[in-house]
């Protein structure tokens, strides 16, 4: 298993529209093939952050899950949300 720990950075007036866009991108991934689990995590100190842990079965699933159709409708116009590059880490859960 694999989790993958990426932060978003949301303009300051659109945090609402990407805690959206992220909810919805995680329904999309509870439909695909080797999801285990989400968790969505909101910063303490930094009120535009936005994170989410992710558990798949594999890098490979999550790969495909990362090109698929699902994952782009999901996160279609995403990028008028950020006010800067998300950042994605993946570790290996033993």
């Amino acid at each position: 298993m694999i989790g993958v720990l990426t932060h978003h950075w949301a303009e300051k007036d659109k945090v609402e529209n990407a805690r959206h866009i992220l909810d919805g991108n995680g329904e999309a991934q509870r439909k695909a093939p080797g999801f285990i689990s989400r968790t969505t995590l909101l910063s303490k100190r930094d009120p535009t952050q936005i994170s989410s842990l992710v558990v798949w079965e594999s890098d490979h699933i999550y790969d495909k899950w990362k090109e698929s159709d699902e994952r782009a409708k999901a996160m279609k116009n995403a990028a008028v949300v950020w006010s800067r590059p998300p950042e994605s880490e993946r570790f290996d859960i033993p």
